[in-house]
């Protein structure tokens, strides 16, 4: 037995399809299918059920398990050997969110790769239920996430919290709002809005992990937003704000990244609940067993020291009345 064949065999078991695994590892379906039955031959046990469809025996579930495994402990086993040889060569596997890899990366890597230039970067792009999975399952070192999990294996460090703003079209103040009475709005809500002063307003709903955050807020507040449209994406809802159409709410780490997406028109005010902001919570997860690499801590390091850059940008914004 190989552990290369245990490394398909795990693979074909996120897809159960040849065809796609096949060409995701850049193999052919017959070096796959050679290496499973392998395995099979190995074990003595049928691994997969065929028809209708492919799928797992028990045979096959206990291999699965076992398999995570050995390939955990062979990448535990690698990194400290490269540790104890300190050659710095090696591979970091970090996970994050489009957004929040869009602004750590670009401020981490050239630091990074100026201390290990031949250590390989492996970023996954998911949202932070998978990345928790994915670093559950050995594959992944560690990954930004908004978690709430309270599974032991997991090491969840706090890192940083990410407020929550209204960005309101001036078109829509002007459409629903009478001209004192917005420039008040706008005027109190710079230190931080009440959503109750906002419920004429057409709003974008989100479904993902923030509009449920959100959606908390408006049952706390009594609050019955306005819909105009609900989707899963911030990117729509920026879209659609921008075009003065609805408001929406998004993140400070968002909204940093999406500025000069805005238009010029639009309000960004930050959101009260009770007299204090709202915050998302991000948090630097890993696998409480798992051993991490010199240049994997040295990652987390400067992943830390970033963070100043980004929290210390201000995007509260006013369009001026030029009525």
């Amino acid at each position: 037995m190989e552990i290369i064949s245990l490394y398909y065999f795990l693979k074909l078991c996120e897809d159960f399809n040849m065809t796609k695994t096949s060409s995701r590892l850049f193999i052919s379906q017959q070096t796959l299918s050679n290496h499973i039955r392998r395995l099979e031959g190995y074990y003595q046990a049928q691994l997969f059920h065929r028809k209708p469809t492919l799928s797992l025996t028990y045979a096959g579930e206990l291999v699965l398990e076992f398999a995570k495994k050995v390939i955990e402990m062979n990448v535990d086993l690698k990194n400290k050997l490269s540790d104890i040889e300190k050659q710095e060569r090696g591979i970091v596997r970090f996970g994050a969110s489009t957004t929040i890899g869009l602004q750590f990366l670009p401020q981490i890597l050239p630091e990074f790769t100026q201390k290990y230039p031949y250590v390989e970067i492996r970023y996954t792009n998911q949202i932070s239920s998978i990345l928790e999975s994915m670093i559950l399952n050995g594959e992944l070192d560690f990954a930004v996430a908004v978690t709430n999990s309270k599974n032991d294996n997991l090491l969840i460090d706090k890192l940083f919290e990410d407020p929550i703003y209204l960005c309101i079209p001036e078109e829509l103040f002007r459409q629903y709002y009478g001209r004192e009475e917005y420039r008040a709005i706008k005027s109190r809500s710079l230190e931080g809005a009440n959503i109750k002063d906002f419920e004429r307003l057409p709003f974008s709903i989100l479904t993902n992990r923030l509009g449920g955050l959100m959606n908390d807020y408006f049952i706390r507040e009594k609050f019955k937003p306005n819909i105009y449209f609900t989707g899963t994406y911030t990117d729509q809802a920026i879209r659609l704000s921008s075009l003065g159409l609805s408001a929406c709410y998004c993140s400070h780490m968002i909204l940093v990244e999406n500025l000069d997406r805005f238009s010029s028109n639009v309000n960004i005010f930050p959101i009260l609940d009770q007299g204090k902001p709202i915050f998302q919570n991000f948090s630097l997860i890993r696998h409480r067993q798992r051993y991490l690499t010199r240049y994997a801590e040295q990652f987390m390091d400067i992943l830390y020291k970033s963070l100043d850059n980004i929290e210390n940008i201000d995007v509260t914004r006013i369009v001026e009345d030029t009525v």
